[in-house]
């Protein structure tokens, strides 16, 4: 690692995620497999190749399968969906666990999520949720549906009272695609008792191609981020809730839906120096949240417009502060600039927003291909990166040193010999112990447990 690189991530703030980036970080992002056994000497050694054809760990870490697709869900409702994504652990009574699972279907998904009385939202919707329960050695004592009829369910976010807001990366309309009714929602998922949080969509949050939420556990306050496909790109809001002191169902008395505008900047791809500060930051209330005749981004936010960003993805609350994801930006889809990946973070009490890291073309972090997708905070306080590009795909792991180690390899080929294609991961998240890191492999839809050494 160079010393300008150094310089460079030393003035990024990233120890504010508790992990220092000394090392070679920009192999986290190769998608290379020889780059992920050259840094087998980091983390927990080289990954062993699995005799069974599923997953590749570190020697000592072993895995359960939990759940696959196609399987039958142990309620009798119907298969285990396809396109297992977002996914977070809560603790249950007497020790055991809940995983919620969000399952990103379109209105081509191979294997829907069963439609359940109480629990559906649409019926001509195939994505929603499932819900897993465990006890303390990872066997599966239930898995059902904890909400249906919902589309494209791609992330989301924990809240502080153990539930799930699983959000919807879409904003068709009713009688777009077959579905009945508008999509483009957050819902609230609780992974323990689904009939207590049904399918009510919460409209007042917005309706928009959601991607994740992040609650300031303080004030209550919901960020949200927006995966918008096409130019004019996302925006990243925050909702004001009528009930910010929380609880199951609270969501549902509504607040108010605002979007961030950093004055001067239309684009936040434009930013191109880590460290760079904007102490300014304003909040515009957003003229119609449900987007009735025109999608949010495209709204008239008045004398000073609004800010843009491409491919908002992850956003998380830590330290006080919340991070956002922006995972790359290009030119040729009518982005300001190009990067493969920037890491905003913003601090509520100050109106501060600073640019943590980028990666990308004109940096000393040049990424060949797309950032990551899914991240979590690992036990240790280091990071768990779910890989989303081509070639084999990696859940990858930066130590409190800034160390990049291969934590995982998806070993199942879903192409061919002579075109193989490795399904992404994604979900990545720890037990409420931290004694089990569970991940999902998107295609085929594959949620493991693992365990081992963890430091």
């Amino acid at each position: 690692m160079t010393s300008t690189r150094r310089q460079i991530l030393a003035r990024t703030g990233a120890t504010a995620l508790g992990i220092t980036f000394t090392g070679a970080v920009s192999e986290l992002f190769t998608g290379s497999a020889d780059a992920a056994q050259r840094l087998g000497h980091s983390g927990y050694g080289p990954l062993v190749p699995d005799p069974d054809g599923l997953l590749d760990l570190p020697r000592g870490f072993r895995y359960q399968v939990l759940s696959r697709e196609g399987d039958q869900l142990r309620s009798g409702e119907g298969r285990v969906p396809s396109n297992h994504d977002g996914m977070a652990a809560f603790a249950g009574r007497r020790g055991r666990i809940h995983l919620v699972r969000n399952h990103e279907n379109r209105r081509g998904a191979p294997i829907a999520v069963p439609a359940v009385e109480g629990l559906t939202y649409d019926p001509t919707g195939k994505g929603g949720c499932t819900a897993l329960e465990l006890d303390g050695r990872n066997n599966v004592l239930g898995e059902r549906v904890a909400i249906a009829g919902t589309a494209v369910n791609c992330a989301g976010g924990p809240t502080p009272w153990g539930t799930w807001l699983t959000c919807e990366e879409t904003e068709d309309r009713a009688g777009t695609n077959g579905y009945t009714k508008d999509h483009g929602f957050v819902f609230e998922v609780d992974g323990a008792d689904p009939h207590r949080t049904g399918a009510v969509p919460l409209t007042a949050m917005g309706r928009f191609q959601h991607e994740a939420v992040a609650i300031d556990p303080g004030t209550g306050i919901v960020y949200e981020t927006e995966d918008a496909f096409d130019h004019p790109f996302g925006l990243f809001y925050r909702f004001l809730p009528e009930k910010p002191r929380g609880g199951v169902g609270s969501l549902r008395a509504g607040g108010a839906l605002e979007a961030m505008r950093v004055p001067g900047v239309p684009d936040l791809s434009t930013v191109q120096e880590p460290g760079a500060v904007f102490d300014r930051v304003e909040w515009v209330p957003v003229p119609d949240p449900l987007a009735a005749q025109t999608p949010i981004r495209y709204q008239d936010f008045g004398p000073g417009g609004i800010t843009h960003a491409q491919k908002l993805e992850g956003c998380y609350w830590g330290e006080g502060h919340v991070y956002f994801v922006s995972s790359f930006a290009h030119r040729s889809a009518g982005s300001a600039a190009d990067h493969f990946g920037q890491v905003w973070k913003y601090e509520p009490g100050r109106r501060r927003l600073t640019l943590v890291i980028v990666f990308g073309p004109g940096t000393d972090i040049d990424l060949p291909g797309e950032s990551p997708d899914n991240i979590c905070l690992a036990p240790s306080g280091g990071l768990m990166v779910c890989e989303d590009g081509g070639g084999a795909q990696h859940v990858y792991g930066v130590t409190r040193r800034g160390e990049v180690y291969p934590m995982a390899r998806n070993a199942q080929n879903v192409g061919s010999a002579e075109d193989p294609e490795w399904g992404e991961f994604a979900g990545v998240t720890f037990s409420p112990d931290s004694s089990t890191m569970y991940v999902n492999c998107y295609t085929p839809g594959t949620t493991f447990a693992v365990t081992g050494p963890w430091r």
